[in-house]
């Protein structure tokens, strides 16, 4: 089967829905690859490096009528008739927002996966463009807000004097926030975030930012992954957390898009509190804009000098690096629908992934799909069990663990009995030894006990120098004339041994597991990587 990557025909765009490095991959899975020619040049990706990677450069109408189509954006009115009937179109569709381009796809008898409606479930993440997107968007809303900010985002310590480093606020902790913080905080700004779910703090913070906690404003997940509406005083609180910390923001990033509409979260009025200069970077512009003053794909000036930008192109502004995610999420999908890696695609509805993406098949509508039943919610926690009324006298159970006391008093008395009797009849360098050995005794203990789990690998690798040192010294007392030591010394140079080889092992398949190649698992090549 051939698949066919088009020349994007939106106005501005630069993104292609596949690079040199997943064509590779795509002609792996046996399919034939027609590139539409200069179909990369906006992302600086030439034909001939197309060719390079086995593809084929062909004309518009080639490429339309192959049997698989991926492209970027939805086919317009004239791609559309292009298409064959029985082929495939994978594409960002819209379809809540667009229910007439997939009634025109039935009638073409077109099948359609829309990857803009990938199920939010952990097995389809690697398919889901929007996340890859959000998280260039994010990136990029720094990199704009920086540009636009009149100072820089570090602070510096001169001969002339310091300057503080720039106050960011980022409202939204999902991907695209995620990204932001990130990135504002290598740039050395201090950064403050915002979510109204509670768990989201964590990850803020782990990033090197602030979360800000707003009393009476934290809301629940619901069970589709989404965060449930907000009450009355929920937003109330909001609002007003949102007025203080923009603020006293120099830049501010707002990110709330909840199923592809923007809540207001930054009105006029606080636009209008905050200082001449400061720069508003609206991520929700393409559902309407957080901001009340935002114009979806314009750059705004208020009458209190406050920059607010409302670009609905960031991830396009970087079109060597979306493209390669992009077409790394394609390359996914295709490998899925590929399971015998024969290039023939196989479209399994019984795959709630396949299925949550088809939109038309065979002239039906499959819009929308069926719920998927999985729930993002945390599962209730169900009440302990009531214990059972116990049966055994209360007198009885005291007089029991009377006697345990006692008897285990008198075992560790006839134990120390047992020490110094020991300590008396040996040699003067035995009781050294000896010494040593108890507090290694009592000092192994309480260090073992007292490490946290998540270091006993560390631990075990440093422990492996010690066990070293005592397998030196039984190898030194191995043929001895006492059969005795001898005795001791092979048993101790087996276990240590064993605890030196058996630590080097688990240490080092608990590093390999930190150790991965590149995202798509193939080659970064000059062309991505420029």
């Amino acid at each position: 089967m051939q698949i066919g990557i088009p020349l994007e025909s939106r106005q501005g765009e630069r993104l292609v829905a596949a690079t040199p490095a997943t064509v590779r991959q795509l002609t792996a899975l046996g399919y034939d690859v027609v590139v539409e020619a200069g179909a990369g040049e906006r992302a600086n990706l030439p034909n001939k490096a197309y060719v390079e990677a086995g593809a084929r450069i062909g004309e518009r109408a080639d490429v339309w009528a192959c049997d698989v189509v991926t492209s970027v954006n939805a086919p317009s009115p004239a791609e559309l008739d292009l298409l064959t009937p029985g082929s495939t179109l994978i594409s960002q569709l819209a379809p809540a927002a667009r229910p007439e381009l997939v009634d025109a796809l039935a009638e073409r008898r077109v099948t359609a996966l829309a990857l803009d409606a990938v199920p939010r479930i952990s097995r389809a993440q690697a398919l889901d463009v929007l996340s890859a997107q959000s998280n260039v968007a994010g990136y990029r809303a720094v990199i704009e807000a920086a540009d636009e900010f009149g100072g820089m985002f570090t602070g510096q310590v001169t001969a002339a004097g310091t300057t503080p480093p720039a106050t960011v606020f980022v409202i939204g902790a999902g991907v695209a926030g995620l990204a932001a913080i990130g990135t504002a905080s290598s740039l050395g700004a201090k950064v403050r975030a915002f979510d109204v779910r509670p768990e989201a703090a964590e990850q803020i913070e782990s990033l090197g930012a602030t979360a800000v906690r707003a009393e009476g404003a934290s809301q629940e997940v619901s069970a589709d992954g989404y965060a449930s509406a907000l009450t009355g005083d929920q937003e109330a609180a909001t609002r007003r957390t949102y007025a203080a910390e923009s603020a006293g923001a120099d830049v501010v990033i707002t990110t709330a898009l909840v199923r592809g509409t923007a809540p207001t979260t930054i009105t006029a009025e606080m636009v209008a509190a905050m200082r001449p200069g400061s720069v508003i970077v609206d991520l929700a512009a393409a559902g309407g804009g957080n901001c009340e003053l935002t114009v979806p794909g314009e750059r705004v000036v208020s009458d209190g000098g406050v920059i607010v930008l409302g670009y609905t192109d960031l991830p396009g502004r970087m079109p060597q690096h979306t493209s390669q995610l992009f077409g790394t999420n394609v390359v996914n999908l295709v490998t899925l629908l590929t399971p015998a890696r024969d290039g023939s695609l196989v479209i399994d509805l019984d795959d709630v992934v396949v299925r949550g993406m088809t939109l038309t098949r065979d002239g039906e509508v499959l819009w929308p799909p069926p719920p998927v039943q999985v729930s993002a919610a945390p599962a209730p926690t169900a009440p302990p069990p009531e214990p059972a009324p116990s049966s055994t006298d209360p007198a009885a159970e005291a007089a029991a663990r009377r006697s345990r006391s006692r008897r285990n008093g008198v075992l560790t008395v006839l134990a120390a009995l047992l020490a110094g009797l020991a300590v008396a009849v040996s040699p003067p360098d035995a009781v050294g030894h000896f010494t040593v050995f108890a507090l290694a005794v009592v000092v192994g203990y309480y260090v073992i006990s007292a490490v946290t789990h998540a270091l006993h690998t560390p631990l075990m690798a440093q422990t492996n120098a010690i066990s070293g040192i005592i397998l030196v010294g039984a190898l030194l007392q191995i043929g001895v004339d006492d059969w005795l030591v001898t005795s001791l010394a092979v048993v101790a140079a087996t276990l240590a041994s064993i605890n030196v080889f058996g630590g080097f092992l688990v240490a080092n398949r608990m590093i390999r597991m930190f150790r991965k190649g590149s995202p798509s698992g193939a080659p970064v090549t000059s062309e991505v990587a420029r």
